[in-house]
């Protein structure tokens, strides 16, 4: 036998032992209690960094509605627009963040370049809200800095940032150090993960949603300038990290792969093996003749069904971004105490979320495990589905009575009592409010934040989890996208979103997610079993 060939001998029989190690540690911990396990520092550090930049980007993004009304004085339906057609922005970039990690960067220096350029766009916000530059740098200067360069900024790290601290978990089960017949599982982990994330997330935002609404009412300038300061504090934590991290090397771009992969099983989706799914096309005789092997076709088909779950989402995230503006719309109409600003109010959605999720994990998923009930991710999305649209039915109906109290009713200057009075209507926005307190918009925040964690982060987990490791940052991208396409739809909708058409507005989107709940839970509820 030659050297050569002992070599290759010696590394198939290395590898037969280590499949046979793993078969019997699958085998010993199949009954043993599944837990999950710590999360490394690594992860931790860009969970941090992430509150940050949430913090940053809800501390000025939730100032966006009534600075465009009251210090740029567009309308209603306007600043709509600009708001969902950020929110747009934000999301579509996430393709290119992925893309750019996958043939190019890698994570880290992707997440870092972004939120360099993120960083820069929420100065030139700072500079453009000066009262003195309004006149001539104050529109475009937003819509600059928004749609040029903090979209692209978060879309960029949006993509990579959660998976980034996913991958930093050990990749496979193992038993418990110091517990027997105690597993620490890796879903499990992952799951947790992506739950601290997510609160993470809303810890950043509840912060910002808190400070920069109250020092807005000082100048706009400083009120953006905070965000600017503490992202800036983010990256420098993140960049200090560098050393601990696991940064899966580029592969090439693995989504222009993906999408010539599946142009080319399309072609040839005659000529696959019968009974076999259309992907199959695109099988080869693995004799590189093609630039993807049979394992690549078979992740992409199994990726290519997870995503499909993913089409409901937009409907979704066209109803959870009306809390950035059409919750604010109705906010500035409603009797409210004086230190409390319009947009401040989805402080509680954060909140809530800081205060379940924590509940969620330690006590009310374990006890559900242990008594052998699986909570899967499907039918924690439904469950998020549900709750969102018994939501937009409080608010359609909280919507109504809004347009019944007076005294300027529905805003048009019409009294429904005495149709021939003509109610003068005051030129400044601020002044125009009905008699309905702005808490009674409480539950609406409240049932939204519990939505989120089950339906948002869940969808984090499910992408994650459901697609191949070449494949995590593209079927994450698609996931983002789909708020994209979420924010499409209310651009759609903003054209409607002016006084007295908001009962309308608010009711359609409720039936549309009933609708969309129903065939949600009709199509995919069975996966729950194969997950």
């Amino acid at each position: 036998m030659s050297k050569v060939e002992n070599k290759d001998h010696e590394a198939a029989l290395e590898s037969k032992a280590k499949q046979e190690s793993r078969e019997v540690m699958e085998d010993a911990t199949l009954d043993n209690e599944q837990v999950p396990g710590p999360i490394p520092i690594a992860a931790w550090l860009i969970i941090v960094t992430e509150l940050c930049e949430r913090f940053s980007f809800y501390g000025a993004s939730m100032l966006f509605q009534r600075y465009m009304l009251t210090h740029l004085e567009l309308s209603k339906g306007s600043a709509t627009a600009i708001s969902r057609g950020f929110s747009f922005f934000s999301y579509i970039t996430t393709i290119f963040g992925a893309i750019v990690a996958d043939k190019w960067l890698g994570k880290f220096k992707t997440i870092l370049i972004f939120a360099i350029l993120y960083t820069a766009g929420l100065v030139l916000l700072t500079i453009s809200s000066i009262d003195s530059l309004r006149d001539n740098l104050g529109l475009p200067g937003f819509v600059v800095a928004l749609y040029c360069m903090i979209s692209w900024g978060t879309g960029g790290i949006k993509s990579n940032v959660s998976t980034f601290a996913a991958e930093q978990i050990p990749a496979e089960d193992y038993l418990h150090p110091t517990k027997s017949g105690v597993t620490i599982n890796h879903a499990i982990t992952v799951e947790r993960v992506f739950r601290y994330f997510y609160m993470a997330i809303n810890v950043g935002g509840m912060l910002g949603q808190a400070i920069t609404p109250a020092v807005s009412e000082k100048a706009w300038d400083l009120a953006f300038m905070i965000p600017a300061i503490v992202f800036v504090v983010g990256i420098i934590i993140f960049a200090l990290g560098r050393p601990k991290y696991y940064d899966r090397p580029p592969k090439g771009n693995i989504l222009g792969q993906t999408f010539r992969c599946v142009v080319y099983a399309f072609r040839y989706r005659k000529d696959r093996l019968p009974g076999t799914h259309w992907i199959q096309g695109a099988a080869s005789e693995n004799d590189g003749s093609l630039e993807w092997d049979n394992k690549f076709v078979n992740d992409l088909e199994r990726t290519y069904h997870a995503c499909k779950v993913f089409l409901v989402y937009p409907v979704y995230w066209a109803l959870y971004n009306n809390m950035n503006d059409n919750f604010v719309n109705m906010a500035i109409n409603m009797k409210r105490p004086s230190w409390l600003k319009p947009e401040q109010l989805s402080f509680v959605n954060s909140a809530v979320i800081v205060l379940f999720i924590p509940i969620l994990d330690m006590i009310i998923f374990p006890m559900l495990r242990k008594a052998g009930f699986k909570l899967g991710p499907i039918n924690r999305i439904i469950i998020g589905f549900s709750i969102v649209t018994f939501c937009f039915v409080y608010v359609t109906v909280l919507q109504h009575f809004l347009y019944r109290a007076g005294p300027y009713y529905n805003f048009t200057g019409k009294d429904p009592h005495n149709p021939g009075v003509v109610i003068s209507i005051p030129s400044d926005i601020t002044q125009v409010i009905n008699d309905l307190t702005i808490w009674t918009q409480l539950p609406a925040y409240i049932l939204i934040g519990i939505s989120e964690i089950f339906a948002s982060a869940t969808g984090l987990e499910f992408a994650f989890r459901s697609a191949a490791p070449e494949l995590k940052s593209v079927v994450m991208a698609l996931f983002l996208a789909t708020n994209a396409f979420g924010s499409l739809i209310g651009m759609i909708l903003a054209i409607w979103s002016n006084d007295p058409n908001f009962v309308y507005v608010y009711a359609a989107q409720a039936v549309a997610m009933f609708i969309m709940t129903i065939l949600f839970a009709w199509k995919f509820a069975h996966l729950d079993n194969i997950i």
